[in-house]
């Protein structure tokens, strides 16, 4: 146990809600931010919800990504900084610049902030957008060393703000850095306990499942990760010997599963509550012709069929990681989002 004080930034978020969580059980002190400190009594009660210990060991500070106040304060007395904050994944982006802008320099803006106040480490949340998008259909198992291509098929402007924003950090800490060392968590999709009433990332997938509003499923495949392996890779990479300079992908460690088997997991394991849960599948031909219109359709078009390979070999070696699998993470977001009444009566 320890008092040592790690800063995450984006305190409101999925993930960064599960490390705050994990960190307060171990005992840091945690301080995080917001975009305002009128959330704070919200944010709270979410975590109060969902179980926290030593609530009187955070702390919060106002920050944003896009401006310079707040962040010397942010990270004043912290030996690690979690950066899992980013411009939340929007469908339809008519200036992707919009997400891309923010990510890169809110990441350089946090860096230059822990190199001035003497960081040992920071710990940045990127994404598996960043390794194993538009490479085609390769037979690929893929690692820490593959890198998406900024404009290779069913890279979108989250995308491009992920591979970006990380590939600012490493270019910073290359050449400005100083003593502050850098590790980053590359997570495929993530899902888990759902904190509070908003639904994120891959928990959509089973949010829009339980509430019909999906008509069937593309021949998409999807590799997860439960959230709380997130976090807790997050928390290792902060002190791991090994980590310091070095990429992680966090993934069960199993084949991407399709849609329409998340479908059946549900249907099968929560009864009436899975009535809605489409069963009908959407020919390839259809997903093709709508990506033609809707850019949110163009990602999904592009991965039609192909089963993605992820290995977790490094973050079991050495992080320690021994992560659910992707069964668990699903049934952990459905039952959740079911108790909260997030899904459809």
């Amino acid at each position: 146990m320890t008092r040592e004080r790690v800063l995450v930034t984006g305190g409101s978020g999925f993930i960064a809600g599960h490390c705050i969580l994990r960190l307060l059980e171990r005992g840091y002190d945690v301080r995080t931010t917001v975009r305002s400190l009128r959330r704070e009594a919200e944010i709270r009660a979410v975590f109060e919800e969902a179980g926290m210990r030593r609530g009187d060991a955070l702390s919060f500070v106002e920050a944003d990504l896009t401006k310079d106040g707040g962040w010397a304060e942010a990270v004043e007395g912290a030996g690690h900084v979690l950066h899992v904050a980013s411009p939340v994944h929007t469908e339809n982006v008519k200036d992707e610049n919009e997400v891309i802008t923010p990510a890169r320099e809110g990441t350089l803006r946090v860096l230059r902030a822990a190199r001035d106040a003497g960081v040992r480490r920071v710990v940045l949340t990127s994404a598996f957008h960043a390794v194993g998008f538009g490479h085609g259909r390769i037979d690929h198992v893929f690692t820490e060393d593959d890198w998406s291509p900024l404009g290779g098929p069913g890279v979108d402007a989250y995308g491009r703000s992920k591979i970006l924003a990380e590939r600012a950090a490493w270019e910073f800490i290359r050449a400005e850095a100083g003593r502050t060392e850098l590790t980053t968590i590359c997570p495929v999709a993530v899902m888990g306990p759902v904190m509070g009433t908003a639904v994120s990332g891959a928990n959509r997938i089973v949010q829009r499942s339980l509430n019909g509003d999906m008509p069937g499923y593309p021949d998409m495949y999807v590799p997860v990760v439960d959230v709380r392996d997130v976090a807790a890779a997050h928390v290792a990479a902060m002190t791991a010997p090994g980590a310091a300079g070095q990429r992680f992908l966090v993934a069960s460690g199993e084949d991407a599963i399709a849609m329409k088997e998340i479908g059946a997991i549900l249907r099968e394991r929560f009864g009436d509550a899975a009535k809605r849960v489409p069963t009908r599948s959407i020919p390839n031909v259809v997903v093709r012709l709508a990506a033609l219109f809707k850019a949110e359709f163009k990602p999904v078009a592009a991965d039609l069929g192909y089963v993605k390979r992820v290995s977790n070999e490094k973050a079991r070696r050495l992080l320690g990681l021994r992560p659910r699998t992707s069964l668990e993470a699903i049934i952990a977001s459905a039952d959740s989002m079911i108790a909260k009444s997030l899904v459809k009566a």
